[in-house]
């Protein structure tokens, strides 16, 4: 998307300009990165989203990853197979049993077919298809080659579809204990221990630190239960928010990526996501500068998203790519490095970008299906030690009253 703002400098004046960039936030966190506040900006077409918006397409995020692969395969099939594009999109159109993903389609081909660029036609709408997927159609449609950009960009959208997959579907089982483990102890403390200490109470003995502890706990969450929740929603609240901020979400993905099982995951999702991007772009002949830009919109995290940025306006200067990447040593291993610097030599950096795609990639796939093993002694561990916490607690006063006795 592209945006004209106004952003203030270090002395305080005022500057002006126009970027291509994903979101309105995107461009505050790369002009902060310049040492520029922005004060104002205003996408370059937003009366025709606004116009949109008012056709009935409030919740355009609907679309899934699947329906936008089935929608570039079958587009590209059908240009080589000689179809004119506007047909094609009407027939897509008719095709898809998404009403939301149906109704773009149908304004795309009103468009295309009366001689509006496919490019400019999908820029309309950014939450369904992204700046990535508009600057390859408009380099594909200015080069010729849009069947070509096409096929890149089905690889592209399905392997960004499997490496989400694999990752969520590899998340999903210790998520679903962590909760259980949570929801378990819960109505333990507020529902059983009760009636279990009630025992203890009545003994005039003293009762072990442990179970004192757990009375002390069961009581707290009982009488103060409403307040402790509200308390847990505010914090959930104010963690969402600060997060969305620019400093906040730029120190919460600095702190994931020091975690020790998830920071090695993130930066292979994050490598493979560079270098699949930033090789797609390049084949499409997209400028190098403006690929960067591209990139940095695409990649997840903070860090490396002002890396890329950075990297884009040191090719400006002339520096070499490999130079600056290895400048960020904490995000790009040596092998990224020398694999880029053999790449801008022998002037084959797409063909090496995508070797270092289906690299990092594979290794994610790996790293994913054995992520359940590696994390379920950790989720043993914790539930043991809640079970046997609980177990001594409750066992201890018995075995203590026993000896009295």
């Amino acid at each position: 998307m592209k945006f004209t703002y106004t952003a203030r400098n270090k002395t305080g004046e005022l500057e002006t300009g126009e970027l291509e960039i994903g979101s309105e936030r995107e461009l505050a966190d790369y002009l902060r990165g310049k040492g520029l506040l922005l004060t104002s900006a205003e996408a370059v077409g937003q009366d025709e989203k606004k116009t949109n918006k008012a056709m009935g397409l409030p919740f355009l995020n609907r679309v899934k990853m699947v329906e936008k692969v089935f929608f570039t395969q079958n587009l590209q099939v059908m240009v080589k197979a000689g179809i004119s594009v506007s047909v094609a999109l009407k027939t897509l159109a008719q095709q898809t049993t998404n009403k939301t993903f149906q109704t773009i389609l149908m304004d795309l081909y009103q468009r295309v077919d009366k001689g509006n660029p496919l490019a400019d036609s999908l820029a309309l709408y950014p939450k369904v298809f992204p700046e990535l997927f508009v600057n390859m159609v408009r380099a594909g449609e200015k080069s010729g080659k849009l069947e070509d950009v096409l096929s890149q960009l089905t690889i592209q959208l399905r392997k960004s579809h499997a490496l989400i997959a694999k990752v969520r579907g590899a998340l999903t089982y210790p998520v679903i204990v962590v909760f259980a483990m949570v929801g378990i102890g819960i109505a333990m403390i507020v529902l059983v221990i009760p009636k279990i200490t009630g025992i203890f109470e009545e003994v005039s003995a003293t009762l072990p630190l442990p179970t004192r502890i757990l009375i002390g706990l069961s009581d707290f969450v009982i009488h103060n239960g409403i307040l402790l929740s509200g308390a847990v929603l505010i914090a959930a609240g104010l963690f969402v928010k600060l997060i969305h901020t620019g400093r906040g979400r730029f120190l919460w993905h600095g702190l994931l990526l020091k975690l020790p099982i998830m920071a090695p995951i993130l930066r292979k999702i994050n490598l493979a996501k560079f270098a699949r991007t930033f090789s797609s772009l390049i084949k499409t002949e997209i400028p190098i500068v403006q690929a960067f830009e591209i990139t940095a919109s695409t990649l997840g995290n903070a860090h490396y998203r002002q890396a890329i940025q950075e990297a884009a306006e040191r090719v400006k200067k002339g520096v070499q790519i490999a130079s600056i990447l290895s400048e960020h040593p904490k995000l790009f291993p040596p092998l990224i490095v020398q694999m880029v610097s053999v790449g801008e030599e022998t002037g084959t950096i797409d063909t090496i970008l995508e070797e270092l795609a289906i690299f990092y990639e594979e290794d994610v796939d790996r790293t994913m299906s054995n992520l359940t093993t590696i994390l379920e002694p950790v989720l043993i561990l914790m539930l043991g030690l809640g079970v046997g916490a609980l177990a001594v607690s409750i066992i201890l006063p018995i075995y203590t009253l026993t000896q009295a006795v």
